[in-house]
């Protein structure tokens, strides 16, 4: 299905995006002090699912469609930017409490799928990147998933191994009311700093 040369080519190229710090490696790392291991390696999943969903769009078709209307992109976006100041605002919120809630799994794989869906640029960068190693002259759609499965396989485990990180450190000093105190302000700060890079974007 194919070119195994092309495909050595390509997975080095999707490891660098993996391991280049973004808003997905962020939100796992957040979640991960918010929630701990469990709790990151589940916003993780959902941002793999997120990903996944993506690529099947601009595989049919229709991300084109938010590549070449501006409004649609724009709303997208900013039900995103939304999210993640609600969010932010919560963890805020926690942050004032005697005892700080920790994130659930399921919450935290929720939230990682919402962020993921309601930024447009995943979608555009699919569309940018992808196509450089299809080949037209094969079925388009089993490539893009193939592509996308690879990229979303190494996110799985760079971010991944970011948020246990993050979740360990965090597990061993949630005793502290005062570091869990810090906890939440740190995570509000990281969806709300999500929340500004998302604002902040251009189609281009």
């Amino acid at each position: 299905m194919i070119d195994p040369v092309v495909l050595l080519a390509y997975i080095p190229a999707a490891l660098a995006l993996n391991l280049t710090p973004g808003a997905d490696m962020m939100f796992c790392l957040g979640q991960g002090l918010r929630g701990g291991p469990r709790a990151a390696m589940a916003a993780n999943l959902g941002i793999g699912l997120g990903s996944l969903v993506h690529v099947l769009i601009a595989g049919l078709g229709l991300g084109a469609l938010v590549a070449a209307h501006p409004g649609l992109f724009d709303a997208i976006r900013w039900i995103g930017v939304a999210y993640l100041l609600f969010l932010a605002w919560k963890s805020l919120r926690a942050s004032a409490l005697p005892e700080v809630p920790r994130v659930s799994p399921r919450r935290a794989f929720r939230e990682g799928l919402m962020v993921n869906l309601t930024n447009p640029k995943v979608i555009l960068f699919v569309l940018a990147f992808i196509p450089q190693f299809v080949d037209p002259a094969r079925a388009i759609l089993p490539q893009f998933l193939l592509f996308g499965a690879i990229i979303g396989l190494g996110g799985l485990v760079v971010n991944g191994a970011v948020g246990l990180a993050a979740g360990g450190a965090a597990g061993r000093l949630m005793r502290s009311a005062r570091f869990a105190a810090w906890l939440g302000r740190v995570s509000a700060a990281i969806f709300a700093g999500l929340a500004l890079r998302l604002a902040l974007i251009q189609r281009g």
